[in-house]
């Protein structure tokens, strides 16, 4: 698997100033994609004013959540104690997950850092733009924070973008308190957050065991579903890992298509997850997914809402797995209709938010 260039996600794109180094550079390589980014860069940003969800007291509730995440940008990195100590890798193993929960992660797992993990160059931070990436850490800690269902089920409104960013937060915060603890042992640890990963958190949860990832490209949980935001902390303190686990996503998500069919956008494959000539299929539109975003004002949440995953359905809590097991599948399909019909949206706001 190659490792994917930061510069050509959404998110550094949209942002590169016209004039810049970054952006002359960018668009000489990708003179197709330069018509695209100018048009989103004279779009409203997420929660601004401008986009159909905004709302001058409701709005500024993520985007100071947005703020308050760059703001401790530099917090990622920092000194390492002198002293090392001796520790046990299972020990070690017990401890680093039982913080991470007590701190709020609902899952935590640990993998092996791969090479395909891992950014080859930034783009995100456009000072960095560029840079290749160097991280020689042995070990990524992932962790997920629960979306809460019933503020994620009124997407695309303020609400699910409101919940999205109070996620990333909460992983922010989570993985600042890991790294500094691990740093303090005298073992090297970075946090990877919103605008600072260097890697690719989604993989990496994929491979410690959390879930899989299925035709919306997010990881999916068996308990949580798509209700996850990630955090990534990468070290070398020695520590035990977890293993992939399949649960029979790809068989259920063969099946299922209701992510793909609640895109707003129809920016997700409903076709199967290889063509003839056995490349993979299900990625997202990543352009008229963004463009759509930028129209709402929010990040959307269609697909994390309308996958059956992410419902709490008894079927989906019961089963072990859905691997080749069709009438299981159907089962909880049928569950899932019964109780949401054709889309799990939810008009309306929590009590708080009237």
């Amino acid at each position: 698997m190659n490792k994917f260039d930061e510069r050509d996600t959404m998110f550094a794109r949209a942002h590169y100033t016209p004039g810049s180094e970054a952006y002359e550079d960018y668009y000489k390589r990708f003179p197709e994609k330069k018509d695209i980014d100018d048009s989103l860069r004279h779009r409203p940003d997420l929660c601004q004013e401008g986009t159909m969800t905004y709302n001058e007291i409701n709005s500024p509730m993520g985007s100071s959540a947005f703020k308050f995440l760059a703001d401790i940008l530099p917090l990622c990195e920092g000194e390492v104690a002198e002293e090392k100590v001796e520790v046990n890798p299972k020990t070690m193993t017990k401890r680093i997950k039982g913080f991470a929960k007590h701190y709020g992660a609902c899952v935590v797992g640990i993998t092996k850092l791969q090479d395909y993990h891992i950014y080859s160059h930034r783009g995100r931070i456009e000072s960095d733009y560029g840079k290749e990436v160097n991280l020689n850490h042995k070990y990524a800690i992932v962790f997920g924070c629960e979306l809460n269902k019933e503020m994620i089920n009124r997407a695309p409104m303020i609400c699910e973008v409101i919940e999205t960013t109070k996620s990333y937060v909460d992983a922010s915060i989570i993985g600042m308190v890991l790294s500094y603890y691990i740093r303090s042992l005298g073992y090297d640890a970075r946090n990877h957050m919103d605008k600072n990963y260097l890697v690719t958190p989604v993989l990496v949860a994929r491979d410690a065991g959390l879930g899989d990832i299925g035709r919306n490209s997010v990881l999916t949980n068996k308990d949580y579903g798509s209700r996850l935001k990630l955090g990534v902390v990468t070290t070398d303190l020695p520590l035990e890992v977890d293993e992939y686990k399949d649960f029979g996503l790809e068989d259920f998500c063969n099946l299922c298509k209701k992510c793909a069919h609640n895109c707003p956008s129809h920016s997700l494959e409903v076709g199967p997850k290889f063509d003839e000539a056995g490349n993979y299929k299900w990625k997202v539109d990543k352009e008229t997914c963004y463009v759509k975003w930028r129209y709402l004002g929010t990040d959307c949440g269609m697909c994390l809402s309308a996958c059956p995953f992410s419902q709490n359905l008894e079927t989906i809590k019961n089963a072990e797995t859905f691997k080749g097991d069709e009438e299981l599948i159907k089962k909880a399909l049928m569950e899932y209709k019964k109780k949401f019909g054709q889309r799990v949206f939810v008009p309306g706001n929590p009590a708080w938010l009237r």
